[in-house]
């Protein structure tokens, strides 16, 4: 292993540490950069509590180890309390039914009035 991978797997270990609800995407959330990534930016911004973003198109380190750290192929990856929930798809299930705002809501500091 390179100095190089280690150093990109310990950023990435210190992102999900730091932060404890997490999307890695292409893009930002302002501007996601596929469908995919707008899905889960969409059903966590009708969740109105904030969460932090790591636009993977700015690191190919991270968009190469990321999948491997997390034993997930696909990106957007949602990150909630140091646990992958999964992509846009497993996220759209969980915000349907009700368990992606309550997890998130659980996590995540309500906003300042």
């Amino acid at each position: 292993m390179t100095e190089q991978v280690r150093d990109t797997e310990a950023l990435i270990r210190d992102q999900i540490a730091k932060h404890a609800v997490l999307l890695y995407m292409k893009g930002t959330p302002q501007f996601p950069q596929c469908g995919f990534s707008a899905r889960a930016v969409e059903a966590l911004s009708q969740i109105g509590r904030p969460f932090a973003y790591v636009n993977i198109l700015e690191n190919q380190d991270i968009r190469a180890i990321l999948p491997q750290i997390a034993n997930w192929p696909t990106f957007p990856q949602l990150w909630i309390n140091g646990e992958l929930i999964g992509g846009s798809d497993i996220m759209s299930e969980m915000f349907q039914n009700g368990e992606l705002r309550s997890l998130v809501e659980q996590y995540s500091a309500a906003p300042e009035a």
